[in-house]
């Protein structure tokens, strides 16, 4: 198994300091301080670049605009806490869930930079309670309790109860859901506003980027999502979203390249790491696959998969290391999804060295029938087939999974060539192979799980 070489350019940053203070921040929890950081950040990039320093206390402010050459930095006890007003956040063309669209801007956002970062001992809150659904299921009866009485309304449905922020919420679920050709009309979209909640933390076709020290939390959708860049390092980071945060993934590196993930935690409410390149027609389209990208040291406290490619691969994934993490308590340890419409190669993935203890379900699963927008028993052409190839699992030691190995390929495209080894795990469950071809197992031990 040969790990990929490859570096991750770091951003360098002059050594100039713009505290948020000096630019008329004001910390007492109500202020919104929104436009001093904007000033902040301008003069830190017209001087040439620096580090916009956000002093201990609590910073409420609306969405924060990066520049290049900018370091914003959290000293310890930093808290930037953001505004859940859906009215403060404009609509941008973006990318959420592999498909341009409308979208509400995020929190923290960049665009067409170089040398950016985010940096310190801070936590970054995106309030996120505010703008997402809540299924009843997922929650305590007294926290459903709590939620209700928050206002909102309250959605009964033949097979789940959700509790939504507003009615206007509701109807953009039952609009646009089952015609996602809308999310590209503006007027709509305007319309659904507060339903087209933003990812924490995005980063658009930026090269060098930088995340190191701060924790990301409470996002109203997924926490971080760099999109389209080159060299980006994501190292000693915290990521935590409640376990019940709808689409409340970790990091989703989507069509990026060259980048290293590393000594994180995630602890959120879908997946943790995941890998993607875009969706569908759109992701074929553009053509960027995810490749190049290390991730090692990490640890996964909850998610639904610990490491996880796909869905949205219809770009590609290629060239990607993942060695020395820790799953505890996932849904799934790890993850490869798609379906049909997809299209899009997944090859030359090589994971090594992962404990996993008390997997809810599968330890590792290869799943072609992931989603409902698949076009299964449709007529499909050849480049809307997935195809998942080449992948070296290695040294995995698992305390307990409700199945081992599970994998499902296509009738039109197996998944193959996959190489398991040194494989020891703790279940009641079996190994399952449908549409596979070409699986080497070497050295796979499975016990009984302890009473």
């Amino acid at each position: 198994m040969e790990k990929p070489e490859f570096d991750a350019l770091l951003p360098t940053f002059r050594d100039v300091s713009y505290p948020i203070t000096d630019f008329g921040a004001i910390c007492d929890t109500r202020t919104n301080n929104q436009e001093a950081f904007r000033k902040a950040i301008e003069k830190c990039n017209a001087d040439g670049g620096g580090i916009v320093v956000v002093p201990n206390g609590v910073w409420y402010t609306g969405p924060i605009e990066l520049m290049s050459n900018v370091n914003l930095h959290l000293q310890n006890g930093a808290i930037i806490f953001f505004s859940n007003d859906p009215k403060d956040y404009p609509l941008i063309n973006t990318s959420f869930e592999g498909l341009f669209m409308y979208r509400c801007i995020s929190p923290i956002y960049g665009k067409d930079l170089e040398n950016v970062a985010i940096t310190g001992d801070g936590i970054i809150n995106g309030n996120g309670r505010r703008w997402r659904p809540v299924k009843k299921w997922k929650i305590s009866g007294v926290e459903w309790k709590e939620t209700i009485a928050r206002g909102g309304i309250v959605e009964e449905g033949p097979e789940e109860t959700v509790w939504w922020p507003d009615e206007i919420n509701m109807e953009a679920n039952n609009t646009l859901i089952p015609q996602p050709e809308l999310y590209k009309n503006k007027e709509v979209c305007e319309k659904y506003h507060s339903f087209l909640r933003p990812v924490l933390v995005n980063f658009t076709r930026c090269n060098k980027v930088l995340l190191d020290g701060p924790t990301f939390q409470n996002s109203p959708a997924w926490c971080l999502h760099p999109w389209l860049c080159k060299n980006v390092t994501i190292r000693n980071i915290n990521v935590r979203n409640p376990w019940f945060a709808q689409n409340g993934d970790g990091i989703d590196i989507d069509s990026c390249k060259y980048v290293k993930i590393s000594n994180s935690t995630f602890d959120v409410g879908d997946d943790a790491i995941c890998i993607k390149s875009g969706k569908n027609e759109d992701g074929r389209k553009l053509g960027m696959p995810s490749e190049y990208v290390s991730v090692s040291n990490c640890i996964v406290y909850h998610g639904h998969g610990g490491f996880v490619a796909g869905s949205e691969m219809s770009g590609g994934l290629k060239n990607i290391y993942v060695n020395d993490c820790t799953f505890i308590g996932t849904d799934i340890g790890l993850r490869f999804k798609s379906c049909v419409g997809r299209g899009g190669i997944v090859e030359k993935i090589y994971i090594d060295n992962i404990n996993m203890i008390s997997i809810h379900n599968e330890a590792i699963t290869f799943s072609m029938g992931y989603n409902m927008d698949s076009k299964e028993g449709q007529e499909v052409s050849i480049e809307e087939i997935p195809e998942f190839k080449n992948i070296y699992i290695n040294n995995i030691n698992c305390t307990k999974a409700g199945t081992p190995i599970s994998i499902s390929g296509l009738p039109q495209m197996p998944v193959h060539d996959v190489h398991i080894s040194n494989f020891t795990c703790a279940t009641k469950g079996e190994i399952m192979l449908d549409n596979a071809e070409n699986i080497f197992q070497t050295n796979i031990t499975l016990m009984k799980p302890d009473a």
